[in-house]
């Protein structure tokens, strides 16, 4: 599977998921339905007289540990690792039923997500897709923090990371053109520091994490592996990093480069995006790119 098709896509049929939210604890069940071509992700919230939330940009609530949407005070939590499996399979138009205020975190990844758009599989539509083709650097920076999008071909992304030990600096590039997205990117779990939980709860967050939801971290080293992959930490950035950048309300075409950044830098620099209207244009399909220009996630992989 490769998103260089050309027509926009939606699921077959409905999936459904039952799980807690990561941060709130609440129980919830969430149903995928499919969409009309040129309707995009829309969040529909089945608790509160089905009201509805389109995932952009202008919607983008609170961020810090997580990417969260508002539109007239009614919330949705957490929404970066099924915008990542929507964007990173290719699933353009869906309805996201939910009855609770977070998306359930699941096994803390977004390989089930994957795994239903396999088992249902997709249906191409009659519309056109529309890529975000990057036409001028746009950058944010933070201190050592940063994050910029460039021309190019493709949809490339290289993340880099620096967190204390046992994590350490990692670096991941690869194009999610590719199609890879589902062996190499989709599997990394989210995670977190042993050390870091009673600030976190006292926070009112990651009341619903458990060792099957998380990586656990402690000053010796992962205490619930094995890891996935050897790099599974920066790959499940490069994963939210999609997820966040879903909120562009397209796929981005163009190479996309992150130092240290998160949902918070991820999520400014599409609402930079939005404001600069010169620094893109509508295309129909990326640009042609040769094999061997390519950089396949699938070449950095190392397995643990």
């Amino acid at each position: 599977m490769t998103l260089s098709a050309h027509l926009e896509q939606t699921i077959r049929t409905e999936v459904e998921f039952k799980g807690i939210g990561l941060h709130s604890g609440a129980p919830v069940s969430m149903k995928l339905i499919p969409a009309a071509a040129g309707s995009g992700i829309v969040f529909r919230r089945t608790d509160l007289d089905n009201f509805e939330i389109p995932a952009n940009g202008r919607n983008v609530a609170k961020v810090s540990y997580a990417t969260s949407l508002m539109r007239q005070s009614v919330l949705i939590q957490t929404t970066e690792h099924l915008l990542s499996a929507l964007i990173g399979y290719g699933v353009d138009n869906v309805i996201v039923e939910i009855d609770n205020l977070e998306v359930p975190i699941l096994d803390g990844s977004a390989m089930p997500y994957v795994l239903a758009f396999q088992s249902v599989g997709l249906k191409q539509q009659r519309r056109r897709r529309e890529y975000l083709k990057i036409l001028k650097e746009v950058e944010v920076r933070d201190g050592t923090k940063f994050i910029g999008v460039y021309p190019g071909r493709g949809y490339g992304i290289r993340y880099t990371i620096d967190f204390p030990e046992p994590i350490g600096y990692e670096t991941f590039t690869g194009d999610l053109a590719t199609g890879d997205y589902a062996e190499w990117i989709a599997p990394a779990r989210t995670f977190g520091f042993k050390e870091d939980e009673a600030m976190l709860r006292n926070m009112g967050l990651i009341r619903g994490v458990s060792d099957e939801s998380a990586i656990i971290i402690s000053r010796q080293g992962v205490e619930n592996g094995p890891l996935r992959f050897e790099d599974e930490f920066v790959r499940h950035k490069v994963l939210d990093l999609i997820g966040d950048l879903a909120l562009a309300g397209r796929r981005i075409q163009g190479l996309v480069v992150a130092e240290r950044a998160g949902h918070a830098m991820h999520t400014a620099l599409v609402q930079r995006l939005m404001r600069d209207r010169s620094a893109w244009e509508l295309a129909h399909g990326y640009d042609e790119i040769a094999e061997t220009d390519r950089v396949d996630f699938a070449a950095q992989v190392v397995n643990a």
